[in-house]
């Protein structure tokens, strides 16, 4: 018997330069530990388009960006996507090693991911809006705002 369910491609994904090495050396870094994890973000590093730091745009999800989103589970959320050890689910900061933070990584403002949380149940998200943290180097507590149209929409 034929199996009629479609198997959905993953969207592009665009990750800088510095991301990539970062978090390659990271899963690397996990890989004993944290197997499964290390595994499916090396996936998505090796499928990734690798572009120099300036030439990601502001509304690509990278390290550190805050990201709003809408999962099939519910009511959209936001979220900001960092390193393991400053993570703290209380204060919205995932980490990259967690399936969603996977997910999310070099994805852009419309774009959907199917992916499988630890519990092995399959979900769909798409990303409503981006926000990348403000330069460091002016001390603004701002946030550069990409594709609010997309956000107020939904």
């Amino acid at each position: 018997m034929q199996n009629n369910s479609k198997i959905r491609r993953k969207p592009n994904i665009r990750i800088s330069q510095s991301d990539h090495a970062r978090l390659s050396v990271l899963a690397n870094t996990f890989a004993a530990r944290h197997p499964e994890a290390s595994d499916e973000l090396l996936a998505e590093l090796e499928r990734a388009r690798i572009v120099a730091d300036g030439w990601v745009s502001a509304g690509t999800v990278r390290m550190g960006s805050t990201v709003t989103f809408k999962p099939d589970t519910g009511d959209r959320k936001t979220v900001t996507l960092v390193f393991p050890g400053d993570a703290d689910i209380s204060e919205g900061k995932v980490s990259i090693l967690t399936p969603i933070g996977t997910a999310l990584i070099g994805l852009s403002a419309g774009q959907s991911i199917m992916w499988t949380a630890r519990d092995g149940r399959r979900h769909e998200l798409l990303v409503l809006g981006v926000n990348q943290p403000a330069p460091e180097a002016d001390g603004a507590e701002r946030l550069a705002s990409a594709s609010p149209t997309i956000a107020a929409s939904v």
